[in-house]
């Protein structure tokens, strides 16, 4: 079977990489439009200068970045709050956050219910 092309609004990964930031943010939705026309902040521009100069994982804990073209086939190392976490851009992932990918909270893992948590269970005794 023949191996799927990843395209993005009908652009294929390097021609999103060939165009300029203004080209890129006409095709992302509304809110990534949004927070890039605003400007990134000078922690975001400052990490993605340094990662365009490197081949090496990069530290960040800045979660809020939205992944644009040039950072694909990048490994970036998040933090998660008391972990750093490695991942790597894929093309799939234009347009997330860098926080879409690193979960903080853990799934809720509930046990049997306690004593005195229904009604037979409040007349038991307690060993």
């Amino acid at each position: 079977m023949a191996k799927k092309i990843f395209t993005y609004k009908g652009k294929t990964i390097e021609e999103l990489q060939a165009m300029s930031m203004e080209e890129f943010i006409k095709l992302v939705p509304a809110r990534q439009k949004r927070s890039l026309t605003r400007g990134m902040t000078d922690k975001q521009k400052r990490f993605l200068g340094r990662l365009k100069k490197t081949n090496k994982p990069m530290k960040t804990d800045c979660r809020n970045i939205i992944i644009i073209p040039e950072m694909v086939g990048k490994k970036i190392i998040i933090h998660k709050g008391n972990e750093w976490v490695p991942i790597e851009i894929k093309a799939e992932m234009i347009t997330f956050r860098l926080g879409d990918f690193v979960l903080t909270r853990k799934r809720v893992q509930h046990s049997s219910p306690g004593l005195g948590a229904t009604k037979s269970s409040k007349f038991t005794a307690l060993k």
